[in-house]
């Protein structure tokens, strides 16, 4: 485990980069964190790390996953407004959970036990309007992303 204090918009950029430049397929970030605390924008820089053309990364809270082409493919999941999964939800997020790309995925609570073990995890707590504390914990081993 390690805490990394992100004190503006570009060590956040910094932290995202690495942690794209470094992604290996079927890789997996957890993002967790309050409303606001950056897990985004976070993503956002993750993007660029992998090489995404198009920077304008959103939330895709209503669909659930945005997909995005770089060096590997991204799956950008945000799970805020899932409650449960069904059956199916859970067999058409193990065909990315278990893919060859990038998977980050806010709110990673609600997926419950089909998370697999092996993930990086990543929590961000707000310090100030500028400022984000980075708690990075590695699960299950080995190269996570």
């Amino acid at each position: 485990m390690s805490t990394i204090i992100l004190a503006s918009l570009e060590d956040t950029k910094a932290l995202g980069r690495r942690l794209g430049a470094e992604a290996r397929p079927g890789g997996i970030i957890t993002l967790s964190g309050d409303l606001g605390a950056g897990k985004t924008t976070l993503t956002r820089f993750i993007a660029q790390g992998l090489g995404v053309q198009d920077n304008y990364i959103t939330s895709p809270t209503f669909s659930i996953i945005h997909e995005y082409q770089g060096r590997l493919p991204l799956y950008h999941m945000d799970l805020y407004r899932l409650q449960e999964l069904s059956e199916d939800d859970e067999l058409g997020l193990e065909d990315y959970l278990y893919g060859e790309g990038l998977c980050v995925i806010e709110w990673p609570d609600r997926l419950g036990e089909i998370l697999p073990s092996r993930h990086l995890h990543i929590e961000l707590t707000i310090i100030s309007e500028n400022s984000r504390q980075a708690v990075i914990r590695e699960f299950g081993g080995g190269e996570h992303h």
